[in-house]
């Protein structure tokens, strides 16, 4: 039942494995009934060319490796697309693995990638990884990276991001500008540029309007069992705040059931914002306003980026592309 070899057709025809091999290939050498015999012999025994003995002899195996902390995430699964979409235009495989946040499995991935000799990987870090000795040893095997959404600046490679500064920003500005003066910010892990970034915006959009930055409404909190937790305690404080802005859309959902159950009234007592545009957002009651970080053209962004790098002839300058947000309102901040 093993799939069959060039060698066992051609010592079932009585031919030079070579000559079968340019048969395969319709070399003008080969006479057509050889053709003819091997070509049918090859269909009907199912034979199809071993990738790995061609990407050794080519050096190039037509495969790139996706890195990501999580598939659940809508914006992810986007970015997915926009990847698959640009590979399989340009004839390369996808192989997509998820980190589960966790350092000790990037690091097992990244291994797993070398051993297949991808030409290339894509990578969105762990929030968990804080060593990248890991990306190095898969730059020196020859593959090229391309960090997208969560990067690493310690490794000098391309890049594919948002502005996370201005786009936090402009959420937090569009709560002050419908009144809100007490605003919570459940933050992503200090340890992710994206989580600095996000935070640093809502501070900046505070300090702008001259509000006062209460550290005991910054809350490190990116998931959605963790924001009804920590929403429900918020508003039990004697000044509760009347606005949230959340990291990512799961997190602004699990804020929005804590402040109903809590018997507030979402927007007319507290306003809430959060961040990707996933599909939560428009099936949670009312409707979340978010900030749109348009996963697929990010992953086709990322792609184009790296099969340029793997097909260039030359080193050139890292390169880092930023992915345009946008605001979209909807009921829960729609005073």
């Amino acid at each position: 039942m093993r799939q069959i070899t060039i060698k066992d057709i051609a010592r079932e025809l009585g031919i030079s494995p070579s000559t079968v091999s340019r048969a395969l290939k319709n070399h003008p050498d080969i006479s057509p009934a050889t053709k003819k015999a091997v070509v049918e012999f090859a269909k009907k025994h199912h034979y199809t060319p071993n990738a790995i003995a061609l990407s050794l002899k080519s050096q190039k195996s037509n495969t790139i490796g996706v890195i990501i902390p999580e598939i659940v995430h809508h914006f992810f699964s986007c970015v997915i697309s926009g990847i698959e979409d640009i590979a399989a235009q340009n004839g390369f495989n996808v192989m997509i693995f998820q980190s589960n946040e966790s350092y000790e499995r990037e690091v097992s991935i990244c291994n797993t990638l070398i051993s297949n000799h991808v030409d290339g990987v894509l990578v969105s870090l762990s929030k968990n990884t804080f060593n990248y000795d890991h990306f190095k040893k898969l730059q020196a095997s020859g593959a090229s990276i391309v960090f997208f959404d969560r990067i690493c600046k310690s490794v000098d490679t391309d890049r594919v991001v948002i502005n996370d500064y201005k786009s936090a920003f402009m959420a937090v500005e569009h709560l002050i500008n419908i009144g809100c003066k007490r605003i919570a910010h459940l933050s992503a892990s200090q340890q992710l540029i994206i989580g600095q970034q996000r935070q640093l915006g809502y501070t900046e959009a505070l300090k702008k309007h001259k509000l006062d930055i209460d550290k005991d409404l910054i809350i490190k909190c990116d998931n959605q069992e963790d924001a009804f937790k920590v929403t429900s305690e918020l508003m039990k404080l004697s000044t509760p705040p009347d606005a949230i802005f959340a990291v990512n859309d799961l997190t602004a959902a699990g804020s929005l059931l804590a402040v109903k159950r809590a018997g507030y009234r979402v927007p007319e007592d507290i306003a809430i914002v959060g961040f990707t545009d996933g599909l939560v957002s428009t099936v949670t009651d009312p409707t979340l306003t978010t900030v749109v970080q348009h996963g697929f053209e990010m992953g086709q962004t990322a792609t184009e980026l790296l099969l340029q790098r793997i097909n260039s002839k030359e080193n050139y300058e890292t390169i880092t592309k930023i992915i345009k947000t946008n605001l979209v309102l909807r009921e829960s901040s729609n005073r």
